[in-house]
């Protein structure tokens, strides 16, 4: 099987918000292999109807936009070098791998007569949280899908839960002065003391089925030149939730042990768990997959009904410089994907939902 649609996607800059040209070469490619689609804005929607009344609606999705390429680049990203095992390029693997997979399984089961709808969305902005993919379509998924396989790289291993995302803006404010005078309060000497408070901050347990909450501080910036101290010093706080607490909850706890004003760039990228006993889960068991808590968010956070989430690749290449996927993994997701709904729709037809 040729891969050449998802060599000619790396080739095309898709950055979030800027995912038009290869929404547009998706879409040619779609039209060539006699599929129809609709689309909205640069996400792109297939679906498979069933005449069966009642069936039940699956919703594949995975992204086909891409985060900025890391500048330890050894090629260009968008026109890599290629083997004849290994496609390389930026979103080969987050998430080209399981766009492609997922293309041609919705290919390949929209000849078949299934007892369940079958839909396919490949959305935008995945990787800034945009308003303008998933999160426009949540009141369209609702209202037309029962449960969601969502494409990202898991080595084909099944994520039955994943951890939220909560970033808080910190900003430490003192007061400037003259070095050689040591005037002044010195911004830097705050933000570091909360620093400290938050990376020491022990949350209460609540029987967390996915772990501990984890809290990083991965950007700091403070000063204008050597001999003046810093009335300002702004900092990054990326914090990794579960379903302890809410978003909101996580920011009033450590605003109350903080000089600085946190701020949070957003309170709604919650934590998400496919429901104990689900279909999902059952075909996870029946197919021998491997089951996850996946440390990384996805569009999943974006939808309001059951899902699971796995697919082709590897997420330790995600964003790294020289980013690639094997050719035999794409199509083990292919062969993975085929088999896991095949399941789902013998459970199906045997009552099982």
């Amino acid at each position: 099987m040729s891969f050449d649609l998802l060599k000619n996607m790396v080739s095309i800059p898709s950055f979030s918000r800027e995912e038009e040209k290869v929404a547009d070469y998706i879409c040619r490619w779609l039209e060539e292999e006699a599929l129809e689609y609709k689309r909205v804005g640069n996400n792109i929607i297939l679906h498979k109807g069933c005449n069966i009344e009642g069936a039940p609606s699956i919703l594949l999705n995975s992204h086909i936009d891409t985060v900025k390429p890391s500048p330890k680049y050894t090629f260009d990203p968008f026109n890599p070098p290629h083997t004849s095992d290994t496609i390389f390029g930026l979103g080969s693997n987050d998430a080209g791998g399981s766009v492609t997979a997922m293309l041609y399984t919705f290919k390949h089961f929209s000849k078949e007569d299934l007892p369940f709808s079958l839909g396919l969305i490949l959305s935008a902005e995945e990787e800034c949280s945009g308003e303008g993919g998933i999160a426009s379509l949540s009141g369209y998924i609702s209202e037309n899908y029962d449960f969601a396989i969502i494409g990202e790289p898991t080595m084909m291993k099944g994520a039955i839960g994943e951890r939220g995302l909560l970033v808080l803006d910190g900003k430490a404010s003192g007061k400037s002065g003259h070095a050689a005078r040591n005037e002044g309060i010195n911004a830097i000497d705050i933000a570091i003391r909360d620093i400290n408070r938050l990376q020491n901050f022990k949350f209460d347990k609540r029987s967390p089925s996915m772990g501990d909450i984890k809290l990083s501080v991965t950007q700091i910036n403070a000063g204008t030149q050597h001999n003046v101290i810093p009335d300002t010093c702004t900092f990054v706080v990326d914090i990794r939730t579960t379903e302890q607490y809410s978003s909101a909850e996580i920011w009033e706890m450590l605003q109350s042990i903080t000089e600085s004003e946190l701020t949070p760039r957003k309170l709604t990228n919650r934590s998400s768990a496919t429901p104990q006993g689900h279909i999902l889960l059952e075909a996870l068991e029946i197919n021998s997959i491997e089951k996850f808590i996946s440390p990384t968010t996805s569009d999943w956070m974006k939808i309001n009904i059951p899902a699971v989430k796995m697919g082709p690749g590897d997420s330790a290449r995600s964003h790294q410089a020289d980013e690639y996927i094997y050719i035999k993994e794409i199509e083990e997701g292919i062969r993975g994907y085929t088999s896991y709904i095949n399941t789902l729709g013998d459970l199906i037809r045997n009552g099982k939902y």
